[in-house]
């Protein structure tokens, strides 16, 4: 009699542990709805699904994936259409908010020897990783039976490049007039130009406010256009990767498997040990870095060109807490002179064309392999077809080896430009921190916090949910 009364509690909380359950699975299902949601609506989410969408209609319907070509290309001009405009108008208000030209000349020096540095490592990387692990060796290719006309537009753009002395190139920097600079869309003319006109204004003093005030208001409208763009990212992602798993396939990469698998292992391990670690000198992390980037990483894994993000880097990076004149300065001139993962794989393609062809290399040729691609590898970008081009204009200067071994790794180029690009872009981003850093142009509270993901970018829009002391903001 004495237990009776224990029966209906035992049996009221077992119905309560029940309810209990059934609340939880209730709330954990509206969670996963809640989340599949926020992943659908996200540009992120928008992309990853048209990568999938793409990858399948190339592999089952290669004819049709092909057609899809000009999705990826128009997308990639009209982001580059606007690129000149936000280079000019972030570099000028970049100066003209430093007030003091002497900043400016530390931050482009500091940049120029930082990114001889960094290349110059990778270089040597992608040199002993070929002559360790000898991608090309038991190849046995004889250089005679290779078909060089392929490579006819290749070589001819390489002997151009190979021509150019500092003299020339320095030359190529000077736009034929203010306008051109805009119009042939070289980023080197533009920020050339936009430095001097910054310089300009900020040494003109109180008359320069007008054209700052419409240089201001010119920046918050292509930006605009820009967050207008990128929306259409997904779109230009599926038409890319429908066309070139299409055209090329996954077998592709068979022939030429060891190569491809050791360039991608060495940008990882750039990406993550020698840039990780630069950046960790800087108190942040490349893992919470690629986390914060990875929108932008998406579509240009998909395009295989980081022009498709440079505006959208220089915005996230400002909103990090970099200055814009640091943003300005570093990531257009960086697009020129810090091609990392790019410099890595051309001394490792060189080598193995070297070894496919059973050339064997002295130490002065491996030397001399390294001084010429730190000179040819500033001229990569805005030239077409350039990882080939400049491998030409590489090879052309080492007697040793044929230069017709570029057919060999013609097949595999866009494979091995998709890692080029990613390499290239976080390159990019890591000298901006480090060197915001350096000039202590860089709220690293604030960048802390955005990493953390305690501040939300969204489509363009700054989203603060809480700064790091509390306080609701709204940037």
């Amino acid at each position: 009699m004495q237990y009776s009364g224990l029966i209906p509690v035992c049996q009221e909380k077992i119905e309560d542990n029940e309810l209990q359950q059934d609340r939880t699975g209730i709330y954990s299902q509206q969670n996963l709805e809640t989340t599949l949601k926020r992943f659908y609506k996200s540009l992120f989410g928008q992309v990853v699904i048209a990568l999938i969408a793409g990858i399948v209609i190339g592999m089952l319907y290669p004819q049709f994936g092909q057609s899809l070509k000009p999705l990826g290309d128009g997308f990639i001009k009209l982001i580059k259409m606007i690129i000149p405009m936000i280079v000019f108008c972030v570099v000028v208000q970049g100066i003209c908010g430093a007030s003091d030209l002497k900043k400016v000349g530390s931050v482009g020096i500091k940049a120029i020897i930082y990114f001889e540095v960094v290349t110059t490592i990778a270089l040597l990387l992608g040199l002993v990783l070929a002559f360790v692990f000898q991608p090309g060796a038991g190849m046995n290719i004889d250089p005679s039976t290779l078909d060089a006309s392929s490579l006819g537009s290749y070589v001819e753009t390489a002997s151009k490049v190979k021509g150019t002395g500092f003299a020339e190139f320095f030359m190529k920097l000077i736009p034929a007039t203010v306008v051109s600079a805009f119009t042939s869309g070289d980023v080197l003319q533009v920020l050339l130009f936009s430095v001097i006109f910054g310089c300009a204004l900020l040494l003109i003093g109180d008359k320069a406010a007008p054209a700052l005030a419409v240089i201001t208001s010119l920046s918050e409208a292509f930006f605009k256009c820009m967050s207008f763009i990128i929306r259409l990212a997904p779109l230009g992602v599926f038409g890319a990767i429908a066309f070139t798993v299409g055209k090329y396939g996954i077998g592709s990469l068979k022939q030429l498997g060891m190569l491809v698998v050791l360039f991608y292992a060495a940008v990882i391990f750039f990406v993550l040990v020698v840039l990780g670690g630069i950046l960790r000198s800087s108190g942040l992390s490349i893992f919470k870095l690629i986390r914060y980037l990875r929108e932008e990483l998406i579509v240009v894994l998909a395009t295989a060109s980081s022009d498709s993000v440079l505006p959208q880097i220089m915005r996230k990076l400002e909103f990090m807490g970099i200055k814009k004149s640091t943003v300005g300065l570093v990531i257009p001139t960086g697009y020129s002179f810090n091609l990392d993962a790019f410099s890595i794989y051309l001394t490792m393609a060189a080598v193995f064309i070297a070894q496919a062809t059973n050339t064997h290399l002295a130490m002065s040729d491996l030397l001399l392999i390294l001084a010429v691609a730190l000179i040819t590898s500033k001229g990569a970008h805005g030239v077409p077809g350039s990882a080939i081009v400049i491998l030409a204009a590489t090879l052309t200067t080492i007697p040793a080896i044929p230069v017709v071994g570029l057919v060999l790794v013609l097949s595999i180029d866009w494979f091995v430009g998709i890692a080029r690009a990613l390499g290239n872009l976080l390159g990019n981003c890591v000298a901006t921190v480090v060197i915001a850093s350096w000039e202590k142009d860089i709220d690293k509270v604030r960048a802390r916090a955005v990493l953390n993901g305690e501040f939300d970018f969204a489509g363009g829009k700054q989203h603060a949910t809480a700064n790091p002391t509390g306080t609701a903001t709204a940037d």
